[in-house]
């Protein structure tokens, strides 16, 4: 019964959630802000989510990867929605538990940054955000996918992970792969800044090339953008959004760090793509490889992924999110 009720909220976009009676809240207990009110905070949105007339049940994400696992469990026993609260890391993992389902996915904000949230402007109140979900719509919408090949060699098929937000390789795959776990969860976002800061005086910019069918350049680093908001208060890929069955890209070409820094503050006030070097537009599909012999990291929603060679590649019709009520949708 509740995979047939699930599947109902799909025959439209922008469909409310009366039918939906059944949920569980995936919750990272050691994620972000206010870890110590984690627990009493989620409680409250059970109650709130109650009186809406969707019983929720919270579970703890206990490992890396268990959002995942938790999340298709939850498809596997017939949940017509899945509520994950935790950071932009945990988002991912449960959006790679859920990608090609039809069970909806809404958000409780909590973590480090989490782009999501800022996205569809979910307020960082966690009873708040519940109210929002019991009001919201649900639509479908397209990932992005990563692919890559731990061993070329052995002409294995590749791997994958899926993502809702933001990817991108060079430094700000470097910074993901040098911040600590133990300082991330102490510090929080303040973790990446000062990686950032060491980052900034150590890393080589190597070359990479980035191609797809609209656009080939030589670049140090790039942005693969299903979001406009990037790494927290940061919009880089302006012109990217949800319910575009794209991605948008930015690119840098330089090889100079003070051209970086010069990027920031075009980043505030908004004309980044008036920075020299600056490449931005669309596609569905795009190839970086390695043009150096250099190790190049990359990150998906904040996250370390693999190294280069990758290739990104939007996969429509791939997840049910709920969107907050006012949120301007699509017309399909």
């Amino acid at each position: 019964m509740f995979c047939n009720l699930a599947g109902f909220a799909h025959r439209r976009t922008g469909e409310m959630l009366d039918k939906i009676h059944d949920a569980v809240i995936i919750y990272n207990p050691a994620s972000g802000r206010r870890r110590h009110k984690r627990l009493h905070d989620i409680e409250a949105a059970t109650i709130v989510l109650k009186d809406a007339g969707i019983t929720a049940e919270a579970i703890a994400t206990a490992h890396a990867g268990s959002a995942t696992e938790l999340a298709r469990n939850a498809v596997r026993d017939g949940r017509q929605l899945v509520i994950v609260c935790g950071g932009d890391g945990t988002i991912n993992e449960a959006v790679n538990g859920l990608a090609g389902s039809r069970v909806p996915m809404a958000v409780l904000p909590a973590g480090t940054a989490n782009i999501l949230a800022k996205e569809l402007r979910i307020p960082w109140n966690i009873p708040k955000a519940a109210h929002l979900i019991a009001r919201g719509r649900m639509v479908r919408v397209a990932l992005g996918q990563m692919a890559w090949n731990e061993n070329p060699i052995a002409d294995s098929p590749p791997k994958t992970r899926h993502f809702l937000c933001v990817s991108g390789a060079g430094p700000d795959g470097a910074i993901v792969h040098g911040v600590d776990a133990a300082k991330k969860l102490r510090m929080g976002i303040l973790a990446y800044w000062q990686e950032g800061l060491r980052q900034f005086f150590t890393y080589r910019f190597p070359r990479f090339r980035v191609q797809s069918r609209e656009h080939e350049m030589t670049a140090s680093l790039v942005v693969v953008g299903r979001t406009k908001y990037y790494g927290g208060p940061f919009r880089i890929t302006t012109g990217a959004s949800l319910f575009e069955d794209a991605f948008e890209i930015v690119a840098y070409e330089g090889r100079n760090r003070f051209g970086i820094l010069l990027c920031l503050p075009a980043i505030w006030l908004g004309c980044l793509r008036r920075v020299p070097g600056i490449h931005a537009w669309k596609t569905t599909e795009l190839t970086c490889e390695a043009i150096e012999d250099k190790e190049i990291f990359s990150q998906v929603d904040g996250e370390a992924a693999a190294a280069l060679p990758l290739r990104f590649r939007i996969v429509p019709d791939a997840l049910t999110l709920v969107v907050p009520e006012g949120a301007t949708l699509p017309n399909k």
